[in-house]
């Protein structure tokens, strides 16, 4: 087996030192790399003790820090600011830009109601007109999508097929009669047919009462048109008693179906897609190199730890040395879980909601400082 050099205090760092090579170019990761493995070597006992690791280990895990570090902070970005990054473009890094707060992604999700409302729908709505035979009361609505060539069911939203309004039908027995109901006003188109009101114009909701109960009244005491209809299938009623025309609205359901799935493949659909790069290094302030630096130093004592596993024991002169490979292992795990949960726990106090319950908290407590400071009287 070769003689494989470890540590010897002191390693230049060039280009292609790391294995992937993500910050070589980065001036201030040139320079801080022979610093951190001098820092990680000192920490694990050189030059007292021999540190079975070479400059490249160092690089390694520093590399990885880095990455570590900018892998949480934008997972935290990506969390914090989602709902704005979907449907994005994915063609442009968003590092070191400020994401603000969009609601276009809220608008989106609300068409998608409006489509059910009848209001700012986002599928098409079309017009049909289905011919209407005397004596005929049944007829297939899926069956006149088929012989139309639309493909799919069709899903119908409204059918004009109705009495006239109960408003042409309003008679008021108290108007004229001396007790102050008048006509309402022309300004209101209502003049020719509308109900009487009084001098102080009544309600609408006063109107829509009447308009129920007469409606209400047709139903249960007269004839009315009207219609039923259930799986496409329609049934009018009264049955017709002439040929002609019914006019109806539909959506396609297959438009409707397909308006729930994009096109544009260039867009953010997951969180896999945001464009998040790996960090600048040297965009990095001093709080999280110092994490970085804790950090690869303990990814450096958990490779120690690996490295001195394979032997248990070391033959020297006289004796045995025993290798301390369970306690770097153990506290290199502990280490690391310790930072990673730090970091995370500081940028959920960063976070948007946490950053406006503290100004909320603040403001509180200002108020209630300022009602102690007592108030100048002032005697003119």
């Amino acid at each position: 087996m070769a003689n494989i050099s470890i540590w010897d205090g002191s390693s230049s760092f060039v280009t292609g030192s790391t294995p992937f090579g993500f910050y070589d170019t980065d001036t201030q990761f040139q320079s801080d790399a022979d610093k951190v493995a001098s820092f990680c070597a000192t920490r694990l006992g050189f030059p007292l003790m021999d540190v079975e690791l070479q400059s490249g280990s160092f690089y390694a895990c520093f590399e990885e820090a880095v990455t570590t570090y900018g892998n949480e902070v934008f997972q935290y970005k990506i969390r914090e600011n989602y709902l704005s990054l979907e449907g994005a473009s994915t063609g442009s890094s968003v590092n070191n830009k400020v994401l603000r707060s969009s609601l276009n992604r809220v608008v989106g999700i609300s068409k998608n109601y409006g489509t059910e409302a009848e209001v700012g729908a986002i599928v098409t709505k079309y017009s049909g007109s289905l011919p209407i035979s005397a004596s005929q009361q049944n007829y297939d609505l899926d069956a006149w999508a088929s012989d139309q060539g639309i493909t799919g069911s069709i899903e119908v939203r409204k059918v004009f097929y109705e009495s006239p309004p109960a408003i042409l039908r309003y008679f008021d027995p108290y108007a004229g009669t001396g007790t102050g109901i008048q006509s309402l006003m022309d300004a209101f188109d209502f003049g020719s047919f509308s109900p009487g009101v009084n001098f102080l114009l009544m309600p609408a909701s006063y109107d829509m009462l009447k308009v129920q109960a007469i409606e209400f009244n047709d139903q249960i005491r007269r004839s009315a048109y009207s219609f039923e209809i259930n799986n496409n299938k329609l049934k009018l009623f009264p049955i017709p008693s002439e040929s002609g025309s019914l006019f109806f609205e539909y959506y396609k359901v297959d438009e409707k179906a397909a308006a729930a799935i994009g096109t544009d493949e260039s867009l953010i659909t997951n969180v896999g897609e945001v464009p998040y790069s790996n960090p600048t290094y040297s965009h990095i302030n001093s709080v999280g190199r110092d994490w970085i630096y804790r950090y690869t130093l303990a990814l450096a004592k958990e490779l120690l730890a690996y490295i001195r596993g394979k032997y248990t024991t070391v033959p020297v002169p006289g004796s045995e040395a025993t290798l301390n490979q369970s306690d770097l292992l153990t506290d290199a795990r502990s280490e690391k879980e310790s930072l990673i949960t730090s970091l995370r726990d500081m940028l959920d106090q960063t976070s948007r909601q946490s950053q406006l319950e503290r100004k909320a908290n603040e403001s509180e407590n200002l108020n209630k400082t300022l009602k102690e400071v007592p108030m100048t009287i002032y005697i003119g």
